[in-house]
């Protein structure tokens, strides 16, 4: 009996034995915790040094010659050749004959007044030389001096009220201003050029029958250019005449200054803006060209000027400090099309220069130089 408890005790004990032998043997041959590797990204980084940044509106539009003349007649008749072509491009110089109507029938018809005028005056000399003797002098010379080829003359000064009625019965201050009305429409049978310029559109061709109201053209100076922009109605108090304004082309390649000559103060009730325009000068500009316009607004104490895609949540920016980046709050003060005025960072505080994908609170980084 004895023996037998003395077997199964040692059988107990072999078993337990060789349990502790496996666990201690499995603890030897367990794999040591790895250690966490710690990535470290390189980025730029800015300096903060507020100062005082000019704050510019951009805008866009056409420009259009300031000088231009749309070209309409008042009269009929045919369109008679001038010797130049009346075409697209072709320059004139000031008081050079745009467009030419013929006016025979209507000469004709102020020489036909004319005339009548003439015999009117004739018939009346013998009355005034009996009724009138100190009216006759002038009269007379009147007669001798009239010329069917010049305008007409005006009429002697009366010596005394009863000349004037007289004159006033004879009915000739009506043929008079009859032929003077005529003389002045002769005059728009010719236009001439107002100014130097050039035609940029044309409407009709010599040997054309013109009629009263038809529009023949456009006349412009190709010297200043005008340009009507539409700016937001925050910076209309500081549209002011006279502001300078840099203005270039869609590629940006070429440049001009212009400056704002006229401020509408009327707003646009659907878009909220007024319309400001510029004038401009310069080689290289031309008729109906596509200009960019970027308007000095205001300059801002204490901002700092920074890329617009690292404003995050509208009003925050990663800042490095200790080798991470924080999230610390800003002020924005103006937005354009690629960059961002903000207040609010201390002079010295470092930032990111460039946005970093996947950038969080705490992530440490490496500034590269």
């Amino acid at each position: 009996m004895l023996r037998k408890i003395i077997i199964t005790l040692l059988g107990v004990g072999l078993i337990a034995g060789a349990g502790l032998l496996a666990k201690s043997m499995a603890e030897k041959k367990k794999t040591p915790p790895r250690k966490e590797e710690k990535v470290i990204r390189g980025v730029f980084a800015d300096t903060v040094q507020n100062s005082k940044t000019p704050i510019s509106v951009s805008t866009n539009g056409t420009i259009e010659a300031f000088k231009r003349l749309a070209l309409f007649s008042e009269v009929t008749g045919i369109f008679e050749s001038t010797g130049r072509g009346f075409n697209a491009g072709e320059y004139y110089k000031e008081g050079d004959v745009l467009l030419q109507v013929n006016s025979d029938e209507h000469r004709a018809n102020i020489r036909s007044q004319k005339s009548g005028l003439y015999n009117q005056v004739v018939m009346m000399l013998p009355d005034l030389r009996i009724d009138y003797p100190a009216s006759f002098p002038n009269w007379e010379k009147y007669v001798k001096d009239f010329d069917m080829n010049r305008p007409v003359m005006d009429f002697p000064t009366p010596v005394s009220d009863q000349e004037k009625l007289f004159i006033a019965g004879r009915n000739l201050l009506t043929t008079y201003y009859n032929i003077k009305n005529l003389e002045e429409r002769l005059s728009k049978f010719t236009i001439y050029a107002p100014f130097n310029g050039m035609l940029t559109a044309v409407n009709t061709d010599p040997g054309s029958l013109i009629s009263p109201g038809q529009n023949l053209g456009t006349f412009i100076s190709p010297s200043v250019y005008e340009m009507e922009v539409a700016v937001s109605t925050q910076y209309m108090n500081l549209m002011q005449v006279g502001k300078k304004v840099k203005l270039h082309n869609s590629e940006g390649d070429k440049s001009w200054t212009g400056s704002v000559v006229r401020v509408n103060g009327a707003m646009n009730p659907g878009s909220q803006t007024i319309q400001v325009f510029i004038q401009v000068r310069g080689k290289g500009l031309v008729e109906g060209m596509y200009l960019e316009a970027d308007i000095a607004a205001k300059d801002e104490k204490d901002t700092y000027e920074i890329d617009r895609k690292l404003v995050v949540n509208d009003n925050q920016i990663y800042a490095i400090r200790n080798s991470k980046i924080e999230l610390i709050r800003i002020d924005p003060i103006f937005f354009n099309e690629k960059n961002a005025i903000v207040k609010g960072l201390a002079n010295g505080e470092v930032i990111l220069a460039k946005s970093v994908p996947g950038a969080f609170p705490g992530m440490s980084v490496n500034i590269i130089e």
